[in-house]
């Protein structure tokens, strides 16, 4: 029997601290529905660790902080919450070293929602009567363990609608990166994609990604250009401006050309 609770969104995601070995594909799901319908998927769950883990499943309501960071509110629901749609196959898994399982959720949108986008996560964390605790020197303490897949459910005809503003130089992770601006009119999030070559002002050649950040309805986001060629995207490189930008964004419904220079 499925449990009332909320779920998530697609790749392979490991969490990892001290005896928290849970390892969950895909990370984010999206899919669609239409009113009255029952949409349903299934999370791969494993335990990377030598011994036997037990984890507790529940969903949440989350946002997007304006550094891309996903922000998970406590258990209450939030204003427009879809929560209440949503069931989870169990609260508590147990599995046994290196074991997996496939654990089943569904979405059942009501027959009058209206169109937009259903978004929750789903939490998979350690027991709370559980102790981990981490020692530097003669200091211990806790460790809380958690992994949070989030899940997006298109209903009806629900679509977004990017606008793009502006490419510009802002600081992020406190460096001057290269981002572009992007405002959601839509009623479902959006993702630009684009390569871009840059040279700076003493000659250095670039090719720049756009971040595969969400746009979510009715925000407006400035998303990093990060260099395609470094192991860590999210790590700013040095470059030296005025900086010009050349090559194609490209998101569901439109594109732009970006000929530029940032100063």
């Amino acid at each position: 029997m499925l449990v009332a609770a909320l779920i998530v969104p697609q790749v392979l995601f490991a969490a990892e601290a001290a005896d928290f070995a849970a390892l969950v594909s895909p990370p984010r799901f999206e899919m669609r529905g239409k009113p009255g319908e029952k949409v349903r998927d299934v999370v791969q769950i494993g335990n990377t660790g030598n011994g036997v883990a037990e984890y507790v499943l529940r969903t949440a309501d989350w946002d997007i902080n304006p550094q891309g960071g996903v922000i998970v509110h406590p258990e209450a629901l939030q204003p427009g919450s879809c929560r209440p749609w949503v069931r989870i196959e169990r609260l508590r898994v147990k599995l046994p070293p290196n074991g997996r399982k496939n654990y089943r959720f569904e979405v059942q949108i009501p027959p009058d929602a209206p169109s937009g986008e259903c978004r929750f996560a789903l939490l998979i964390a350690l027991p709370p009567e559980t102790d981990i605790f981490a020692e530097t020197g003669d200091i211990r303490f806790p460790i809380a363990g958690q992994v949070a897949v989030v899940v997006y459910v298109a209903v009806g005809d629900a679509k977004p609608a990017l606008e793009f503003k502006e490419v510009r130089l802002e600081e992020v992770n406190g460096r001057q990166t290269p981002v572009a601006v992007f405002h959601n009119a839509g009623n479902a999030h959006g993702r630009p994609a684009g390569l871009l070559e840059a040279e700076d002002a003493n000659g250095q050649l670039l090719d720049l990604v756009v971040s595969p950040s969400p746009i979510l309805p009715g925000e407006t986001r400035a998303i990093p250009l990060w260099p395609a060629d470094i192991e860590n995207t999210q790590k700013a490189v040095e470059f030296k401006v005025p900086m010009k930008l050349k090559g194609p964004i490209e998101w569901d419904g439109g594109s732009v050309n970006i000929d530029t220079v940032l100063q």
